[in-house]
């Protein structure tokens, strides 16, 4: 068990008046205790006490717990974990339960004597995993590293009649090979207008010469993830081209430029907005600005208008404006940012200068 990190967790519930909490997200599960397996449909989750040995449920089929610093409760797939959870519950206490708690288990635990209610407290773990520690934030420098080089190899798949499918199905055999275990999402690979959608999926279009190409990646590497984008060009561009994207290039260096302690996300967001807005393009800037990003890719807490919080040293998100304009073309740039003692620290080193490959 991480003590350190337990302790942020308990300090959060402390915060929210709650003597206890079911975590079942499997990554949080780890991140606390550094045991992980994938439930499926099996039950897996820890009860956090606010004092005293937190307890671990899991399967038998699961593989050995012990030495995950927890009370290890294990059951069969015959036997009912509810009673179990119950039991290990106060009941005269609420109990804060995950946002991940399927419907299958919640819905017996509330029927059950096992607390006096229940509170969703997903955040008092998503806010303690927010705030990266020295050893996490070196691993998000790794990932991101391995994020550069591949997007070199990326751009170096160009050529005429190559397909999005094509290049995107390549990427996990260099993620590999560079070191990652795999995609923290699966990868944006856009040709021509189709970088107008945000999301667009890879399919069978063969590269045309003259195309836009926008590649949206993002490798997961000893656990933690990284995601960057950067858009190309293949021709000269137009100087509407250029004005597109000189006007997203400044406006993710706007917001990268004010990122510090005390800044809010939302005024990190307006950063952004306000250089898009001002070039008449803010209807095409269809998204928040960025997400927190850590085990996973999108985590809680995300950089939109609507998000007042500040920002705090350790925290990792996405700046990634965009302007998109169906039929014609779209253009996102996207760096991850570590929040630093007096400012940010950009992950990203790949160039995003307009380039003409």
């Amino acid at each position: 068990m991480d003590t350190s990190r337990l302790a942020r967790v308990r300090q959060n519930m402390a915060r929210r008046n709650l003597e206890q909490a079911l975590v079942v997200d499997p990554l949080s599960i780890w991140w606390l205790c550094g045991y992980y397996t994938e439930p499926y449909e099996r039950f897996l989750a820890l009860l956090v006490p606010a004092t005293g040995e937190p307890t671990l449920f899991a399967n038998r089929l699961f593989p050995d717990a012990s030495g995950c610093g927890a009370r290890v409760v294990s059951f069969s797939d015959t036997d009912d974990p509810v009673p179990l959870v119950a039991a290990a519950c106060a009941a005269d206490q609420p109990l804060g339960v995950d946002k991940d708690l399927a419907a299958r288990w919640l819905v017996p635990l509330m029927e059950s004597d096992a607390a006096s209610g229940y509170v969703l407290a997903s955040d008092v773990v998503d806010d303690a995993r927010s705030v990266k520690d020295a050893r996490e934030q070196d691993l998000m420098r790794a990932a991101s590293a391995t994020n550069d080089a591949a997007m070199g190899w990326l751009a170096s798949q160009l050529r005429p009649g190559v397909t999005e499918r094509q290049i995107a199905d390549g990427l996990l055999g260099e993620y590999r090979r560079l070191g990652a275990q795999g995609h923290s999402f699966s990868p944006i690979v856009s040709f021509g207008d189709h970088a107008a959608d945000p999301h667009h999926e890879p399919d069978d279009t063969a590269l045309a010469p003259g195309d836009m190409v926008l590649f949206d990646v993002g490798c997961k590497q000893d656990w933690y993830c990284s995601d960057m984008t950067r858009t190309f060009f293949t021709a000269e561009p137009t100087a509407h081209q250029r004005k597109v994207y000189d006007t997203v290039l400044r406006a993710n260096e706007a917001a990268e430029k004010i990122v510090r302690p005390g800044v809010t996300f939302a005024q990190i967001d307006r950063a952004a907005r306000q250089v898009i807005e001002d070039a008449g393009w803010g209807e095409a800037f269809t998204h928040r600005l960025g997400h927190q990003i850590g085990l996973v890719d999108h985590e809680p807490g995300d950089v939109s208008a609507t998000h007042d919080e500040p920002v705090r040293p350790g925290q990792c998100f996405s700046i990634e404006p965009g302007i998109y304009l169906p039929g014609d073309m779209g253009v996102r740039i996207e760096d991850l940012v570590i929040v630093t003692e007096d400012g940010c620290e950009v992950l990203n080193s790949y160039p995003k200068a307009l380039t003409v490959l």
